[in-house]
């Protein structure tokens, strides 16, 4: 029975670290574990352009704690005025390492994002011509489909037909949550990935419904039937470079996630590396771990592997904050609803 298991230091190819005291919080947290990670773009107001990309991650280097290395990797947030000479230049000088793309009112401050497809096909093109990945959150936003088959339905409508219109675009399916989002990335073996959440390997509906309504539990796509999240743990745990780790840590205060109209995000930075280690230990997969989390990423966006190493130790139940507080208020962390033995230890 494996104890220890020592593997390349991760990376998160999905955070939102939020801003001003948020992110001071919150960015330790990432940080701690994590060598660098894809920033999402969707700040109020957002994230669109190379100047506006370059003084986020300047803040975020200035929230960064003495003694501590991370890297934040940016991204534009794709809106129907994007500037494609803009963005290549952004790409070009090392800055932005991919766009956004958030189907208008699909999540958290997506209002700004696309409505209509054909007005962004240049800067799509411009995008497959320089090598910039386009990363989706792949959901419909029409009022008549159900919120549990609007992945599957964006595959279908949205995300298969840009593809097929601009040859050579490179696409990132952000947080696919259903079998058809695995079976779609299994189909196409060129120019497209897909990250995968710690929280979608561990919770269905079941756990944000059953018995009470869980706010925490709540996040968008929303966690599905118990067979999804089965894919979902096959698809992480078998060694397809296809698949990687973005967790999509997304951190609301309290207040927020427990109010009438909640907010939706898991806050899943400070444990899941643990929870990952209990996850694929659970699937007979602990070998598989670090090409997920720390291999198959870097291998997409084209980057050098991470030289450093972290050590995850078996042991005694692990002991996580139940929040963090922050300026803003508390957030909580995202709790598994299972003891978890696995430490990062060095």
């Amino acid at each position: 029975m494996t104890h220890s298991l020592t593997i390349r230091r991760p990376d998160d190819w999905h955070l939102h670290l939020r801003d001003g005291a948020m992110l001071q919080a919150v960015l330790p947290e990432t940080a701690r574990h994590f060598a660098r990670a894809i920033i999402m773009p969707n700040l109020v107001p957002p994230v669109v352009k190379g100047d506006h990309a370059a003084a986020y991650r300047d803040r975020i280097l200035a929230a960064l704690p003495d003694g501590m290395t991370f890297e934040p990797l940016m991204t534009l947030y794709l809106t129907e005025d994007t500037d494609a000479e803009d963005m290549a230049a952004a790409h070009a000088s090392g800055l932005v390492k991919a766009v956004k793309l958030y189907p208008a009112g699909a999540t958290t401050n997506s209002a700004s994002g696309v409505r209509d497809f054909d007005k962004v096909r240049g800067v799509l093109e411009k995008m497959a011509e320089i090598g910039l990945p386009l990363c989706v959150h792949g959901e419909v936003t029409d009022a008549e489909i159900d919120i549990f088959d609007r992945e599957a339905v964006f595959i279908d409508r949205v995300l298969d037909p840009i593809r097929k219109a601009t040859p050579g675009l490179r696409v990132v399916m952000e947080h696919i949550t259903t079998s058809n989002g695995v079976e779609y990335v299994k189909a196409n073996d060129t120019d497209l990935g897909a990250t995968i959440t710690t929280h979608h390997l561990i919770i269905n509906r079941n756990h944000l419904l059953v018995g009470g309504i869980r706010p925490h539990y709540y996040c968008l796509p929303v966690a599905k039937r118990e067979e999804h999240r089965l894919a979902l743990r096959a698809a992480a745990t078998s060694g397809d470079v296809r698949f990687f780790l973005g967790t999509d840590s997304a951190p609301h205060t309290d207040p927020n996630k427990l109010s009438d109209c909640g907010c939706a995000g898991c806050f899943t930075a400070p444990n899941t590396m643990s929870l990952l280690a209990h996850v694929f230990e659970e699937e007979g997969a602990l070998d598989k771990l670090e090409g997920f989390a720390s291999l198959n990423g870097p291998a997409f966006y084209k980057l050098p592997v991470n030289s450093e190493t972290i050590t995850l130790t078996k042991g005694d139940v692990a002991e996580f904050p139940d929040k963090i507080e922050t300026g803003d208020g508390p957030v909580t962390v995202f709790d598994p609803g299972f003891p978890v033995h696995w430490h990062v230890t060095a």
